[in-house]
């Protein structure tokens, strides 16, 4: 595997942080601000670096390249497979009339399934029910074939979010990437750090990721009463206090965070499926508990691997970059101390994170995780 990367800043050219070398048929993964995703020529200026690469990009609510973290810039990983190969396809949930459940069937029949190993998703991330689009790549595929990847990102500004392969950066777009091999190896977890508090309360109302009524009470109304002065940064200052969602006694809590709100309807929606009759409580987290979940992320995902990453994808939660402030490349820092230095690290803060729980092979969608997938050929 031979990797390179570059990151820019506004108005500057691609700096190289890697040694420069021309690559054969290179995936080329572009994660950055959004505002800077948009600029005219961004896909032109990138192609002519990689003119035979197959080019995917993502908005980002904060880049990750090596161990830094950054903001307001683009950075850039290429990656040419020497012992593997892989196959990148696209779709818009605009042409499925916003059924993210039929894309996912739809994306995954795409790949041929002979020596299929994992399936690393990028999507758009401010409109998309991303637990029904897992759901309908599940539904499709193997159960020996990984999934895991993440919904984008626009900072905390929740307009939009921007997506595409081989094209300018566009609004509802899916990428999937198959990867394939014999020697392949690729693992995937993710782990958060969040702690509940307050009362349980039972979804008496929802449908898909919208969520009308707990306890039989308006939610936005209840989620304002706790937010108290905060409510009025809404949706921002959700990102401080997700909600823990269990479904049942058995299942383990998965945690939600809330995408948007609609005062009219007087609902939240959230960045996947908050069932109804689900219990859910209020979650909360420091900064040394956010780094020591990246450090539990790192250790589930390295746990029984035959050989040490060689490219590690990373997708934190906005949430846990807006606790971690000033601190935020801890968690980072906390990833390579368990997966090593040997790992070349590219990724993005993200407004869902999608990976399997630790022990499952079903891939489900999270929020406020750190979630690594290590790839190694």
């Amino acid at each position: 595997m031979k990797i390179v990367q570059a990151k820019k800043e506004k108005g500057a050219n691609f700096i190289f942080i890697t040694d420069k070398k021309k690559l054969e048929n290179p995936l080329v993964l572009v994660f950055g601000n959004r505002l800077l995703l948009e600029e005219e020529n961004l896909y032109e200026e990138i192609k002519e670096m990689f003119p035979n690469g197959n080019i995917v990009f993502g908005s980002t609510s904060g880049e990750i390249v090596g161990d830094k973290v950054w903001e307001n810039t683009i950075v850039l990983t290429a990656i040419e497979f020497e012992k593997s190969s892989y196959l990148v396809k696209s779709k818009n949930v605009k042409d499925f009339n916003y059924n993210e459940l039929d894309l996912g069937s739809n994306l995954i029949e795409e790949f041929p399934k002979k020596d299929l190993k994992h399936i690393y998703i990028i999507s758009e991330g401010s409109t998309v029910n991303g637990s029904a689009l897992i759901e309908g790549i599940e539904k499709e595929k193997h159960i020996t074939i990984g999934l895991s990847g993440g919904l984008c990102g626009d900072d905390d500004r929740f307009e939009k979010t921007l997506v595409s392969y081989n094209s300018k950066p566009k609004e509802g777009e899916i990428v999937a990437i198959g990867f394939y091999g014999k020697t392949l190896e690729i693992t995937s977890a993710n782990y958060g750090g969040w702690t509940g508090f307050g009362p349980e309360r039972i979804i008496t109302k929802s449908k898909g990721n919208i969520l009308y009524e707990l306890d039989g009470k308006p939610a936005l109304d209840l989620y304002k009463k706790y937010l108290g002065d905060k409510a009025k940064e809404l949706p921002k200052s959700a990102l401080l206090y997700p909600l823990s969602v269990k479904t049942n006694d058995d299942a383990q809590p998965i945690v939600r965070t809330i995408l948007n709100i609609d005062e009219d309807t007087n609902t939240m929606i959230l960045a996947g499926d908050v069932p109804q009759g689900s219990t859910v409580q209020l979650m909360m987290s420091t900064v040394d508990d956010i780094a020591e979940g990246a450090s539990i992320a790192a250790k589930y995902a390295t746990r029984n691997r035959e050989h040490t990453a060689q490219l590690a994808l990373l997708v934190s939660c906005i949430g846990r970059k807006l606790v971690m402030d000033q601190r935020t490349e801890e968690e980072v820092e906390e990833v390579l101390d368990v997966i090593g230095n040997q790992a070349k690290i590219i990724g993005y803060y993200s407004y869902g994170e999608m990976a399997p729980f630790e022990g499952n092979n079903a891939c489900m969608l999270h929020n406020q995780t750190m979630t690594l997938t290590l790839i190694s050929e």
